[in-house]
């Protein structure tokens, strides 16, 4: 439906296994390698495992057009099938014509006697015979022990039937069961096919439409294959499904553009669920809290400091102010002592605030919040009552000089 507006031949993401839209990633190189690898082998079993919808199917497919003509291929594709079943499909597979029972049902040896006379004889014909089975972890315990006894039949030289074991994650799993080891150890080569990356995304997203004929530019931008590396996990199937939707949606917007929006649009659609759409800046990160108790303590020794300087631990004024001035001159100037050193450690507190603010911490930060408490010990009113107490304390000094000084000296 899109394609024309697009400018492509065919629309580019379909699901179907076709090998001309096979990206040949470097995880699908290596697993067609070893498909390769296992087909002059010697014979035994290749297990090809991977994610639900990475590709496993398309590279079996770009698999039986490399194979050369002197090879005979069976392969089943439902593999969910008793043990006479999959031997009456193999006959089917390869051609090989089965006597009719006279009387009764069919057994195992009916089945297997004109198979391996058929390997047989294609080996002495100097041919190759290769059975694929896809979806392999829906085999049975019992139809995989029937398989490993077909290769069974072999040469010194080599066994007679080579198979090829294709199927998701579980097919490992069963694999490594006990009562299958000797089934595993006939495993030749073995490969799963993981996931691409985002870069692989964008290339695979490239190829598909390269194939289909686009020659302008990508219609994706950058935002858009990004959130679509995402939501797709990088399974090829899942990013044909989400890019189909999202140019079919571009189609009915009339745009040639594709966003992180429509590509939220269209997972809510494919996936049956809403993607939200995220701003691609990153959150600036947040300051720790070491940074704010410092600045606390910094605040709380300034005010304790000019405590200390001005006070003593009863309130009065300490030795060290009054020491500074003599006479009724350094009396007056206790209290004026006493509020600079208040005004200090207001203007610490005040540059310990400014310092948090300049950092970006919030009001509520460990740093505000201990500089705030600390602060009634330096409010005035303590200030100006320490004050008076000391120029009360320093009036009762002047009468007593004064009789000293007026005074005659008698004889």
């Amino acid at each position: 439906m899109y394609a024309q507006f697009f400018g492509l031949n065919q629309e580019p993401f379909s699901i179907a296994p076709d090998p001309r839209y096979l990206f040949m990633s470097r995880r699908h190189r290596e697993a067609l390698a070893h498909l390769l690898y296992g087909l002059n082998g010697g014979g035994g079993f290749v297990l090809l495992s991977g994610e639900i919808g990475a590709g496993k199917t398309t590279v079996c497919r770009c698999f039986l057009e490399q194979i050369p003509k002197n090879c005979n291929v069976a392969y089943i594709f439902n593999p969910k099938l008793t043990v006479l079943e999959l031997l009456k499909s193999i006959c089917d597979e390869f051609g090989i014509a089965v006597a009719p029972q006279a009387s009764g049902p069919a057994t195992v040896k009916d089945y297997t006697d004109p198979l391996n006379e058929f390997l047989l004889k294609t080996h002495a014909a100097g041919q190759n015979n290769v059975l694929i089975i896809d979806e392999a972890q829906m085999l049975s315990a019992d139809v995989l022990e029937q398989l490993r006894l077909l290769t069974n039949l072999e040469t010194t030289e080599r066994k007679l039937l080579q198979i090829i074991l294709i199927g998701q994650p579980e097919l490992r799993t069963m694999l490594a069961r006990p009562e299958l080891e000797q089934l595993a150890q006939r495993v030749i080569a073995r490969f799963h096919l993981k996931a691409l990356s985002e870069p692989e995304t964008r290339q695979y997203i490239q190829h598909r439409l390269s194939v289909s004929g686009m020659t302008r530019s990508l219609p994706f931008d950058r935002d858009a294959v990004e959130r679509i590396h995402q939501l797709s996990r990088g399974i090829p199937r899942r990013i044909n499904l989400l890019c189909d939707r999202a140019m079919l949606g571009a189609y009915a917007r009339g745009t040639h553009r594709i966003g992180r929006e429509i590509i939220a649009k269209a997972a809510a659609e494919v996936f049956g669920r809403t993607e939200p759409v995220r701003n691609r800046k990153k959150a600036r990160p947040q300051r720790t809290g070491w940074l704010a108790v410092g600045l606390a303590l910094v605040a709380i020794a300034a005010l304790y400091a000019g405590y200390v300087l001005i006070f003593d631990r009863g309130g009065r004024p300490s030795t060290a102010a009054l020491a500074t001035s003599t006479g009724a001159s350094g009396a007056a100037s206790a209290p004026s002592a006493a509020a600079s050193a208040v005004a200090a450690t207001r203007a610490a507190a005040s540059a310990a605030s400014s310092v948090s603010a300049a950092l970006g911490l919030s009001a509520s930060a460990p740093a505000t919040t201990p500089a705030t408490k600390a602060a009634p010990a330096a409010k005035p009113p303590v200030a100006s009552t320490a004050a008076g107490t000391s120029a009360s304390a320093a009036r009762p000094a002047a009468p007593a000089a004064r009789p000293n000084a007026s005074s005659p000296t008698r004889p």
